[in-house]
C-alpha cells in the first residue's frame, strides 16, 4: 500500500495543466495534495467517524478518539467499550461499527487490494457493517490511492461542482460533469473539497 504522494500525482498535474477549473485550483491550493498513510484500518475508521458530518466536526471528534485509543489499530480499539468510544462524540451506531470492524479486522484487511478491481474492492468492503458506498470510496481515494475515483453522493463534491458550474442542480448532473476529469477524478475530488473547507479533507 502506497505511502506519501501517489505515484500518478505528477502525471495528473500535467494532465490538468490545460483544464481551466483544475489548473486554477492547483494554482490556488498548491501542487501538493493527497498523501497515502499506508494504513487501511485507520482510514476506514476515520471515514466512518466522518460520515454525514462536516470536515471540522469530524476533525474534532477524531482528535478526541485518537487521544483516547492511541494508535488506531484493531487491538487498541478492542480495549474499549461502545460507551467509551461514544464518549468521544461518536454516535452509538458508529461506535458499534468501529468495534465490529476491529473484531473482523483479519477478514477486512487480508484482501488482495492491490491486485483487485475497483468493483471487487467495493464489493469486499461493503459487506462489512458500517461501510457503505461512500466509505468504500473514501478508502479507495485516501488509502488505496486509486487515481480515478469519484464519490457521487458526497455532498461536498456536489456542492463544489454546483458552485463551479451554476447550471448543475442534481447529484446526477454533478457526476456527469465529473466525467470530464477522468482518468484522474481522485485528484479532482481532492481539489473540489479544498474549494469548500479551510483544512484539507483527510481520512
Amino acid at each position: 500500500m502506497q505511502v506519501g504522494k501517489p505515484t500518478w500525482w505528477d502525471d495528473a498535474l500535467k494532465h490538468f495543466a490545460d483544464d481551466p477549473i483544475m489548473s486554477n485550483c492547483i494554482t490556488t491550493y498548491g501542487r501538493e495534495g493527497l498523501q497515502g498513510r499506508g494504513d487501511l484500518f485507520y482510514t476506514i475508521v476515520r471515514s466512518i467517524i466522518g460520515q454525514q458530518i462536516s470536515v471540522i466536526a469530524a476533525e474534532s471528534i477524531w482528535n478526541r478518539f485518537e487521544a483516547k485509543v492511541g494508535s488506531v489499530t484493531p487491538e487498541n480499539v478492542l480495549r474499549f467499550s461502545k460507551e467509551e468510544i461514544a464518549s468521544c462524540g461518536i454516535t452509538r451506531p458508529k461506535s458499534g461499527y468501529i468495534l465490529g470492524l476491529a473484531n473482523a479486522s483479519e477478514e477486512l484487511l487480508n484482501f488482495p487490494y492491490s491486485e483487485s478491481t475497483e468493483v471487487d474492492i467495493r464489493k469486499h468492503l461493503i459487506q462489512f457493517k458500517g461501510i457503505g458506498p461512500w466509505t468504500a470510496e473514501m478508502v479507495m481515494i485516501f488509502s488505496l490511492l486509486l487515481p480515478d475515483v469519484y464519490s457521487p453522493k458526497d455532498i461536498g463534491l456536489v456542492n463544489a461542482i454546483k458552485r463551479l458550474f451554476p447550471g448543475v442542480e442534481t447529484m446526477d448532473e454533478a457526476e456527469e460533469v465529473a466525467t470530464q476529469w477522468a482518468p484522474y477524478r481522485t485528484m479532482a475530488c481532492w481539489y473540489l473539497w479544498r474549494t469548500l473547507d479551510p483544512i484539507p479533507v483527510e481520512y
